[in-house]
C-alpha cells in the first residue's frame, strides 16, 4: 500500500520528545527516518511508564512510543567515523530534523550553516524551546 511521504527520507538527530515527537507523525504517515541516537541512548529511554514499574532502557513506554516505524543508529557526530557516517545519512536525505542546542549542534559540525554548501537541497528543521536568537537561544 502506497503512503503520502513514502519518498520522503529523514535524519532525526535529537533527544527526548520534540524531535522524536516531529518525525514520527512523519514516519506514521510513511516517510523513512533514521533515528540517530548517542552512545548510552537517548535519555527519553529513562523516563517511563515501564511495565510493570521496572525501569529498563528497552522497555520505556515513551521512547517506544515516540520512536515507532524508526530505523536506529548509534553514532556520536563529535568522532570522525560516526560524523562521517551521518554524513552520508544526509547525502541521502531529504530533511535533518535536531532539538539539539545551538552551541552543540555547532560543535558538532551539523549547524545549518555548516551544511548548507554540501547538502543544499536539505530541508534543515531545528526545534528549540527559546528560538536560535535572543538571550535565552543557549
Amino acid at each position: 500500500m502506497a503512503t503520502a511521504l513514502a519518498d520522503l527520507r529523514i535524519v532525526e538527530w535529537g533527544e527526548l520528545v520534540s524531535a522524536a515527537f516531529c518525525t514520527k507523525l512523519l514516519a506514521d504517515l510513511g516517510a523513512q527516518v533514521v533515528k540517530v541516537e548517542p552512545p548510552g541512548g537517548d535519555p527519553a529511554r529513562a523516563y517511563g511508564p515501564f511495565p510493570n514499574d521496572e525501569p529498563h532502557p528497552e522497555r520505556s513506554g515513551l521512547f517506544l512510543n515516540l520512536n515507532t516505524n524508526k530505523s536506529g543508529e548509534v553514532l556520536d557526530p563529535n568522532t570522525g567515523a560516526d560524523h562521517e557516517r551521518i554524513r552520508e545519512l544526509l547525502r541521502g536525505a531529504d530533511v535533518l530534523v535536531t532539538n539539539y542546542p545551538r552551541l552543540t549542534v555547532e560543535r558538532a559540525g551539523l549547524s545549518y550553516e555548516q551544511l548548507r554548501s554540501d547538502f543544499p537541497r536539505l530541508v534543515y528543521c531545528h526545534l528549540t524551546p527559546f528560538g536560535l536568537e535572543g538571550p535565552y537561544r543557549d
